[in-house]
């Protein structure tokens, strides 16, 4: 029984560890995109060579 019971334990603590993930994703995919958007033409400085 008390195997039971600690299982149940982990499995609540499972369920808030992957709430709180999802969370954390779903904030940083907000900030990401606008992150990995290329500068374009406007962005690079006339007269820049690489």
């Amino acid at each position: 029984m008390q195997e039971v019971v600690e299982l149940r334990k982990e499995i609540e603590d499972l369920r808030v560890l992957v709430h709180t993930l999802l969370t954390i994703i779903m904030e940083e995919s907000d900030g990401s995109e606008q992150a990995m958007k290329p500068a374009g033409m406007d962005g690079i400085p006339r007269g820049y060579s690489m």
